[in-house]
């Protein structure tokens, strides 16, 4: 007799490859860089959040190999007790330093960074104003709060307003506040900050920024928050140190009253082991590189508007991305699976993104560039998908 889990496993499993909807996980056998080996086979890397290259940068090895013999291979505590390093410190100052604000804290990831704080700042007496297209872990850390969610329209500022109004004359709210992605991942789109912050100074709302896509790719690398010249009108800003900067973790940078409480309040930085010494020395290293050049966010959009430009030229239809990340909307999730296994027999990895990351209908390959990537293998990817739109009849 076949149990009442392994029945609901199956049928689920089965349902999501009926629909299109179920990912096989690629298993690596190289390093993460613009090269990457699947199965003994040599692709072009376009899957990857590594935008500047630096999860195989040289500087960054040599400063994790470093602290591992300086520090050993774990932190051994959580941040409250004794897992705080003088490298842990290092790379607070030099965030802050970076992001332009008082001080910063920084997590294990940045899906615990979000569960944290948002949980740690507001509660069932508050109300958070959250964009619809928002990532799982703002969603999540809202959840957690307890607080009243209220989803305005996708960038739909009229939208926002309107629900900030009502929500302020109801007067049931002890805090508001309102959260946006910097930059959304899944179409490339920026968030449209400077009329946010007008809207929340007018209504006093805390304001806070998840950044994960804007760090290192916006605003000389310190993300959408000085791309729009506001890190002193946003509260919260929060970003990854896994994607452009290349490692692993998360942080939130703002004033120093803040970060002070999130050391005592944030249930990630008091119940999780630190992050290791090998993962924040290399942090540490990144942020300086990026603190002392812009040349690989340079690099970075030339080959992002290249790549993006030859797709159009093709006929493909793009998002409305305002960044690097070049999503190609298939539309039908089978359809879109089975370009992404045409691209890799192509020798190009590009993953299908379908529900639930996306809306049912809105299949895409995304695909991201980086600043590692050379024009010869951009050309062979947009030959790859004249031939397979072709084939798959995308193209005419």
């Amino acid at each position: 007799m076949v149990s009442k889990l392994t029945a609901f496993l199956q049928e689920s499993i089965q349902n999501k490859k009926d629909q299109g909807l179920y990912n096989e996980v690629d298993i690596l056998s190289s390093e993460n860089g613009f090269i990457i080996e699947i199965n003994g086979q040599k692709l072009i890397n376009l899957a990857s959040n590594n935008y500047l290259g630096l999860a195989t940068d040289e500087k960054l090895k040599a400063a994790a190999t470093e602290a591992i013999q300086n520090f050993g291979v774990g932190s051994g505590a959580v941040r409250s007790i004794n897992g705080t390093l003088t490298l842990h410190q290092q790379l607070e100052e030099t965030l802050a330093q970076f992001k332009g604000t008082q001080a910063a804290l920084a997590f294990q990831s940045g899906f615990n960074c979000n569960m944290g704080v948002i949980s740690a700042v507001v509660n069932k007496n508050d109300v958070i104003f959250s964009d619809a297209l928002n990532h799982a872990s703002i969603i999540d850390g809202c959840r957690l709060s307890g607080a009243k969610i209220i989803r305005y329209n996708h960038s739909d500022m009229d939208d926002f307003y309107q629900k900030v109004k009502a929500a302020k004359e109801s007067n049931q709210y002890n805090k508001m506040m309102v959260i946006t992605d910097g930059v959304f991942s899944m179409d490339g789109d920026v968030a449209l900050l400077p009329e946010i912050v007008k809207i929340a100074k007018e209504f006093d709302l805390i304001t806070y920024v998840d950044d994960a896509h804007g760090s290192g790719v916006m605003g000389q690398g310190a993300g959408t928050v000085k791309h729009f010249g506001l890190q002193d009108k946003v509260d919260i800003q929060m970003g990854t140190l896994s994607k452009a900067v290349g490692v692993v973790g998360g942080y939130v940078a703002g004033t120093s009253l803040l970060i002070d409480w999130l050391k005592v309040a944030a249930r990630p930085f008091l119940f999780s082991t630190a992050s290791t010494p090998a993962d924040t020395a290399a942090a540490l290293a990144a942020i300086e590189k990026l603190s002392d050049s812009s040349e690989l966010q340079a690099q970075l959009w030339e080959n992002a508007r290249y790549l993006q430009e030859g797709l159009k030229e093709l006929g493909f239809e793009l998002s409305p991305t305002e960044t690097p990340i070049t999503p190609v909307i298939i539309g039908d999730e089978q359809i879109a699976q089975k370009f992404s296994k045409r691209l890799m027999e192509e020798g190009v990895y590009a993953k299908a993104i379908v529900f639930p990351t996306v809306p049912l209908g809105t299949g895409r390959i995304r695909n991201m560039p980086t600043a590692a990537h050379q024009k010869d293998q951009l050309d062979q990817t947009i030959a790859s998908y004249h031939k397979i739109g072709k084939e798959l009849g995308i193209l005419s």
